[in-house]
Order: C-alpha cells, then structure tokens, then sequence
C-alpha cells in the first residue's frame, strides 16, 4: 500500500510525521492540490499551520508543490482551523490548513476547502488530491500546463483582527454581564485565538490554561472529548469559583462546556442549547445534527419551531448539507458546532460566546441553563476491535430485526426507550457504539448486552 493509502482519511490528511508525512508527501500534496484548485478555476490558496513543530517544514513543501504549478499562495502562518476557514471565505478562495487537530505530538496533516470554505471530503475531492499526488510520488508528475506563465507567488497576511470582528458579530455583546471564564487551550492554537477574542468583552474576567504554543503538549493531549483531558479544567473552574470553562482541542475548532460546578457539558447538550438560541433569532430555520447525537436535540429544536435534519457523521458531510438544506446550524455530538454565517464552517469561538451570551441573557448559572438539554444518559464513543466489521453489523442487524433500522452511518437500531449507532473505523477494523437511554442504568446495561453480542 501507498503511504497515502493510510494517511488520506474520509474528511482530511492524517499521519505520523517523517515516515508517512514528510517534506516529499508534502510536496506531492501541494501538486495534488495545485491540480484540484486549478480543475476548479482557481488561481490562490490560502495557507495556515498550527503549532507543531513539524508544520514550517511541511507547509514550505506543500506551498512549493502549489506555487510550482501556477497557484498563489497567501500564507497567514500560525491560525485556529477556524480562522483558515474564515480567510477561505473572506476572500473566496480555497484553503488548507496543516493540523492533527486532538492527535498526539508525533503526528500532522491537512485539512482543505474550496473558495468559500466548502469542504473537500473523499468524495468531493480529496480522491483527486491523491491521485494526483500519488502520480508525484511515483516519479510522474502532471505536466505543467503551457498556458501557464510563471510559477506562483507567495506573500505573507494575517487576518487575525478580522476574524476576532467576525466572531464577535454573533452575539450581542451587551448580553454579556460580569462573568469568570477559564479557557485550557491545553498548548494549542486556542492559545492564540481565545485571548483575542475574550480580551474584547469588559464584562468578563478570564484566564487561559497552558496558554503557550507548543506542538509537544507538555501538559495533556488536546483531546477534550477524553475526560481525562478535561481535569485540570474541571478542577480549575471549582477552585477559582469561575462561572464557565472552556476546552479546546489542538486546532480549536472545537469546544467543550464545564458549568460551575466543573460538570462537562456533552457535545450534545451544548449543540441543543445553541440550537434553541439560534431558533429564537430565526425562527422556524432548519438545524442539522449528526445521528450520534442525543434525541435531545431533534426535540428541542422542533420544541423551539425549527426543523432538524439528521445527517452523517462527518465535518464534509455536515457542511455540504448545510448548503443543500439552507440550515443556520448545525452540531456533533463530538463538539463541532457549524453557523450558516461562518461559511457553513464549524467554531469552537463561536459556540463559546453564544453560550456566554445565553448564560448572560437568562441571568442562570450554567448548571440551571442546561437542566432542559440534559434528558437521557449516553454511552459516549466505545471502540471494539473485530475482525470483520461489515459481518458484525449485518450479525447485529439480524438480531434486532424487530426494531426500526437505517443505513445512513453504520446500522442505526430503535428500539423504543433506548437506542444505538455502530459504524466501521473508516481506517482500522474497530466498531464504534454510540448508545442512549432513559437512565444511567438502563444505559450501562444495554451497553454490557450489545458488547457481549459484538464480541461474541
């Protein structure tokens, strides 16, 4: 297999650095990609890296392999995913950001978009990328066309003081009272772009945790949905008597809620209750929500008079139906939070200040806010390792052939009270459980029975 046969996933580019990412994959990379945008009637790209201390190397490689074969560069260097996806939109050309995200420091990749932040998945380009990049790394190169007259230029831009401007544009700022927010932006892009943005409301006092950009992680993952990973917050909030936390991930294009009490809010609970803020400012618009997510939030967002549209798992897939089905939002129940008026795009910022501004608005703590977006209990993601993962869901799907099924992500079963997803790894033979119900102790052991028929 080609290495980017393992580093090429369903929504981005994902490996270990030196021995599947390195400077000639990102070459080849920025040639496939040069190629795409170009398929695409598109002459510029925007570039941005996170922290890590592979990212310089691999972004010089990949923006050779763009400005090789014709393609502007506008390089605006260290940014937030969400910021990358900003500029794609603000200036209406394509994007790539190199970030791994919550992956661990040995790791990078790529995240890319279409002019207007439009995603580019397996199926809406990514495969091109490859293929074309494949032919660089086989000693083929596409031929350069001949209309081309000179290799492509590459400046240098910071769109940070417009993005923090964007971001605050959707919240009214006065709704904002007195308040104490701690951020842990666990050593990663947070650490840039949460201070810019929370430095710009008076009313609140705030402090960031492991503030410091720095690609190694020195002081835990930054991978919130762990709860391992949200500890130190979650102590921090209780101890500094803080009215909210905040968890970002290594790129912050997701958030995770703590209440005051240091209670993590679910993906889910917090997609719910910025979906109910979204519909009171447009009322009766549709709300998209992954199939992991509670049955929370499809009833609180037709209790508020929208319309919820289930979707696939996924940021390209998300994104894409958000432009089909003209949604103002959309969440996951991994923490990614999409606005219609952020070029579709998710942001962990966004969510953070519509959640400030709600708590400030109802005059509740967070503890009270959430009472209405907490109604059943879920097993989170549970990974199983099998050895034919298409045979254990058609097993599973014989065995509950009573209930309602759907295909849209895996097998998808209701069984009244209860329910469960269990989709494939799109990269490694494991199967994903999402579970749900009424209590934490019907939840627990509907999880022990469908492990124990996964396993058998």
């Amino acid at each position: 297999m080609s290495v980017l046969d393992h580093i090429v996933k369903a929504y981005d580019i994902r490996g270990t650095v030196h021995d599947e990412l390195n400077g000639d994959v990102a070459h080849a990379l920025g040639v496939g990609f040069a190629s795409f945008v170009r398929s695409h009637d598109a002459d510029r790209v925007v570039l941005a890296r996170d922290m890590r201390p592979s990212g310089p190397g691999l972004v010089e490689a990949f923006a050779r392999g763009l400005t090789q074969y014709g393609v502007d560069v506008v390089d605006i260097g260290l940014a937030s995913t969400d910021l990358m996806y900003y500029a794609s939109g603000r200036l209406d050309i394509p994007g790539a950001m190199f970030t791994a995200s919550h992956n661990p420091a040995g790791y990078n990749g790529v995240k890319l978009c279409l002019s207007g932040a439009r995603p580019v998945g397996a199926d809406s380009g990514l495969a091109d990328v490859k293929a074309t990049a494949q032919l660089v790394l086989d000693g083929k190169p596409p031929v350069i066309p001949k209309s081309q007259v000179s290799v492509g230029s590459r400046i240098e831009s910071s769109l940070l003081d417009e993005f923090v401007e964007h971001v605050l544009t959707f919240i009214d700022v006065a709704d904002i009272g007195p308040m104490k927010v701690v951020a842990d932006t666990a050593n990663g892009m947070g650490g840039l772009v949460v201070p810019a943005v929370l430095e710009r409301l008076d009313a609140v006092d705030f402090e960031i945790m492991y503030p410091e950009l720095d690609g190694t992680f020195p002081n835990h993952p930054a991978d919130p949905l762990q709860p391992a990973n949200q500890r130190d917050l979650r102590a921090r909030v209780v101890a500094g008597g803080f009215d909210l936390g905040l968890a970002f991930d290594g790129d912050a294009d997701r958030v995770f809620v703590v209440d005051e009490h240091g209670v993590g809010l679910s993906g889910s609970a917090t997609t719910a209750l910025l979906a109910a803020a979204t519909l009171r400012q447009h009322p009766g618009a549709t709300v998209l929500h992954n199939l992991i997510c509670s049955r929370t939030v499809p009833e609180v967002v037709a209790e508020h008079g929208g319309t919820p549209i289930r979707t696939r798992v996924g940021h390209s897939y998300i994104k894409q139906r958000m432009a089909d089905t003209g949604a103002v939002f959309g969440g996951e129940h991994s923490a990614h939070y999409y606005f219609a008026r952020n070029f579709n795009a998710d942001s962990g910022l966004i969510a953070s200040l519509m959640v400030m501004a709600e708590i400030g608005r109802s005059g509740l703590s967070l503890s009270k806010l959430r009472e209405p977006f907490d109604r059943y209990s879920s097993s989170g993601e549970i990974n199983t390792q099998v050895d034919d993962t298409s045979a254990v869901i058609d097993r599973i799907s014989g065995q509950f052939a009573e209930f309602p099924q759907d295909d849209l992500d895996g097998l998808t079963v209701d069984c009244g009270d209860w329910w469960f997803n269990l989709r494939p790894s799109n990269t490694e033979p494991l199967l994903r459980l999402n579970l749900e119900a009424a209590d934490r102790d019907a939840c627990d052991n509907r999880v022990a029975e469908l492990l124990a028929l996964i396993t058998t």
